[in-house]
């Protein structure tokens, strides 16, 4: 989130042949804290965790936030701190303590700044600069205060002349600015309300961030429960019904079995009578 200023003398990069001093120490902290205010806690902490959700299943992707970034070998002062960041095409993922870039490789593809009135003032312009120095393919500006800049949304891809350009911003019908990284694949959107939301345009829907998701598997759990409960009283109803039917059945063969023996015993009378009849007339 936050850089060090360094004299013009130090921006220098090392020449070809310099040599990585293993000897020295890179801090992972610079003593800043991640936020100046929920605003911007909010935006950085759900950005960061639904892109690292986003990239569970890819080895080379790594999404970090709030890392201390050094690009100038063997220069442990200038260093640099985006609000959340992406690196595609990277071996190892496991957890860092600060991007080192010449180590790794390569700088961020995607680095998204999230503003805020104090910090901003005194870094907007020269976060940029780096970032472009540093090669960064994608600079994402977001404002969820609107205080610090407007649009509050800006998105800039880096050129074959190591120049930032901007990436066309368009207004949907409910007032949200829309714009495109070609990076992520996803459609970044500042609603009026101040959140900045993302849009997949190949799955066709918004992506939920940690809490949406969290409640909409919480829902979903409850849905199941309402459905299982409905389903077990449904059984339980089909197997009462069933020992109706059974207990109907039972009865009419009762009562079908009481017809057959009062027809027999009636069958029975009707023979004893005629039998006597007979007998009667042999007199």
């Amino acid at each position: 989130m936050t850089m060090r200023p360094t004299p013009a003398t130090a921006r220098s990069a090392p020449g070809e042949d310099a040599v990585d001093d293993f000897s020295i120490v890179y801090p992972s902290s610079d003593g800043e804290p991640l936020s100046e205010n929920d605003f911007q806690f909010t935006v950085i902490i759900e950005t960061a965790a639904f892109l690292r959700h986003r990239y569970t299943a890819r080895p080379d992707v790594y999404v970090g936030g709030n890392l201390l970034m050094y690009y100038r070998m063997n220069d442990n002062q200038t260093r640099v701190s985006p609000d959340v960041f992406a690196v595609f095409g990277v071996t190892d993922k496991s957890p860092r303590h600060s991007w080192i870039v010449w180590r790794e490789g390569k700088p961020p593809d995607f680095v998204l700044e999230v503003a805020a009135p104090v910090t901003w003032r005194r870094e907007g312009a020269a976060k940029r600069d780096i970032y472009a120095e540093m090669g960064v393919t994608e600079y994402w500006r977001f404002d969820p205060t609107g205080e610090c800049f407007s649009p509050p949304l800006a998105g800039e891809r880096l050129g074959d002349d190591g120049q930032y350009h901007p990436i066309p911003l368009d207004t949907d019908a409910d007032g949200s600015l829309r714009s495109r990284s070609d990076v992520l694949g996803l459609d970044l959107c500042a609603s009026p309300d101040g959140r900045l939301r993302l849009y997949d345009p190949a799955a066709g829907q918004w992506r939920r961030n940690y809490y949406e998701a969290a409640a909409a598997r919480q829902a979903a759990a409850v849905a199941r429960q309402t459905a299982e409960s409905a389903r077990r009283a449904a059984e339980a109803a089909r197997q009462a019904a069933e020992a109706d039917r059974q207990a109907a059945e039972a009865a009419r063969q009762a009562a079908e079995a009481d017809r057959q023996a009062a027809e027999a015993a009636e069958d029975e009378i009707r023979r004893l009578r005629e039998r006597l009849r007979e007998l009667e007339s042999r007199r």
